[in-house]
């Protein structure tokens, strides 16, 4: 007999007789690779389930649970692969195809997930979930890769299965203690799944499974408690999300580099000075041991110098005032203000800002140091980015994306948005971020070489964060470190064409931009993660219930 390349594994405990009936028939319609599909009845109560199944299942006497299901399926197959399909969820046709030629293509593959989308109580597709590239600190965050997954059998065996006492995040531990393992995560980036808005399902409400998210916490507990990463962990502001405040020294000292010129401005109906109140904010702030290097322009005020002096030693913070005599060089002034600075931890911040969450440098420092930790074989984090927002609230930076063109990623989204796919509620990994503010080590600054010199007003910081990823980092945004950025809105900030050919020649000279936590079904040159045309989750056809297709 064959050895099958895929085992579908499909767990069964009641589903409504016509969505299971559907699930079977995606999975008999695959073409291409062999596979066989295992099922394990979970003592389901409805005989219309046991008639559907017939013979081929395999019938446990007793309802164990998810994890019982799952691991007795596992146990069971035979494939080299074997793929995890939930019982009223349904395979796009072709799926199996195209996990395959995605495995060919990178022979140390240990995870293959793709896209997906859901099925409507009518019966049509939408909210289609477009994904990025791996991102681990993301995975920690939530289980954002659901649907559809593949797995190497050996690999998840080795990995234990799935742990009992996880029901409901079964899928989310199997996955984090997969990537404990040094686990190859490929993206697929098509939908090869189809999750099913059925009343007592997550898609449908993600209130139907609160055990699921209780379940959920103790997951990520465990795999911070395995990777050494000493943090709390709570339920996120979004169901489904988790908040992981790690452990930080307190006496963990930050030069926080802030080049001005001293500039003034009306905000809120009220005229300030913005480097004075930058500073001012950040004596507010809950990590108290911070040096302020401040860059300033031979043209700045003197009297702001010694409110800033007044203000520092106020907070018995120290502060170094270094002159800057040349032409306005962005990048030029943070080098100096780097030079200068004596911490090996450095947060570049731009002088028109306001704290506004006290725990922000903590929240960072966490990412940049411990965070480093429990993702084998992807890069330690070489920089963190904050949430930055509009004096009028909404959202400013949400993460550099490199998409046909340097972007803020949702630039204009209200400011506590979830973001598209929950993006905006927690920590993720990201292709930049903006220096207005950016927290690295000094080690990482030098190895990249600081900000470039050729690039003295606009697209220093990409350059940077390219640099720093091509030294084998990641770079994580967070939505736990926030301040007010009182710039401009409007989306032109004066960069040529000339300045974007520096940076794309640089590091994409036979290509465009590629950026991994993007997602080629989106559109070139937006920032809200628009569809391109015809990939809005709906195919032209459909099967309904009856396994009969139909035409939308």
């Amino acid at each position: 007999m064959t050895t099958p390349r895929f085992s579908v594994l499909t767990a069964v405990y009641d589903p409504t007789p016509d969505h299971l009936a559907a699930c079977l028939a995606s999975v008999a319609r695959q073409h291409g690779p062999t596979f066989e599909h295992v099922l394990v009845d979970d003592a389901s109560t409805d005989p219309r389930i046991a008639e559907l199944l017939g013979l081929r299942a395999i019938r446990r006497t007793v309802n164990g649970g998810i994890v019982a299901a799952s691991n007795d399926a596992l146990a069971a197959a035979a494939g080299e692969w074997v793929v995890l399909l939930d019982h009223d969820d349904v395979l796009a046709d072709g799926a199996l195809a195209r996990l395959a030629k995605a495995i060919d293509a990178d022979p140390t593959a240990t995870v293959v997930y793709s896209d997906h989308d859901q099925i409507r109580p009518d019966g049509r597709h939408a909210d289609p979930a477009y994904k990025p590239d791996f991102s681990p600190e993301r995975l920690r965050q939530h289980n954002w890769i659901t649907h559809l997954v593949a797995v190497r059998r050996a690999a998840l065996v080795d990995a234990g299965g799935f742990r009992p006492g996880t029901d409901g995040a079964q899928d989310h531990d199997a996955l984090l203690r997969l990537m404990e393992s040094g686990a190859t995560f490929v993206h697929v980036p098509e939908i090869l799944a189809h999750w099913r808005q059925s009343p007592a399902s997550v898609a449908t409400d993600t209130g139907n499974k609160p055990t699921a998210f209780l379940n959920g916490l103790e997951v990520v507990r465990a795999h911070l408690a395995r990777s050494g990463i000493e943090a709390r962990v709570s339920a996120g502001t979004h169901a489904g999300t988790y908040r992981i405040r790690r452990h930080v020294a307190r006496d963990e000292r930050v030069s926080v580099v802030v080049p001005t010129r001293g500039s003034q401005g009306v905000v809120w109906g009220c005229r300030r000075t913005f480097v004075v109140d930058a500073v001012a904010s950040l004596t507010r702030s809950s990590h108290a041991a911070l040096e302020f290097v401040v860059v300033a322009d031979a043209d700045t005020p003197p009297d702001v110098l010694v409110d800033l002096e007044r203000i520092a030693g106020d907070a018995a913070m120290p502060i170094e005032l270094v002159r800057y005599d040349e032409p306005f060089h962005f990048s030029r002034k943070v080098n100096a203000g780097v030079a200068a600075a004596t911490a090996d931890t450095l947060l570049i911040l731009n002088d028109d800002t306001e704290l506004i969450d006290r725990d922000s440098v903590t929240a960072m420092l966490g990412l940049l140091h411990s965070g480093s930790r429990g993702a084998p074989g992807y890069g330690d984090v070489g920089a963190v980015g904050a949430k930055l927002l509009y004096a009028d609230g909404t959202l400013q930076h949400g993460g550099h994306v490199y998409h046909g063109e340097f972007m803020h990623a949702l630039l204009g989204y209200p400011g506590e948005h979830p973001g598209p796919g929950r993006m905006l509620a927690v920590e993720r990994e990201v292709a930049g971020v903006t220096a207005a503010a950016l927290m690295t080590t000094r080690a990482v600054f030098d190895a990249a070489g600081g900000f470039p010199d050729d690039l003295p007003l606009h697209f220093n910081d990409v350059d940077f964060c390219l640099a720093v990823r091509a030294l084998g980092h990641r770079i994580v945004w967070t939505p736990h470190a926030s301040w007010y950025h009182f710039e401009g809105k409007s989306r032109s900030r004066g960069a040529t064409l000339e300045e974007w050919n520096r940076v794309a020649g640089r590091w994409w000279p036979d290509s465009q931009p590629h950026d991994p936590y993007s997602n080629p079904n989106l559109t070139l040159k937006r920032d809200d993660w628009l569809e391109l045309p015809g990939r809005s989750g709906a195919p032209p056809y459909y099967y309904d219930a009856s396994g009969t297709k139909r035409w939308s």
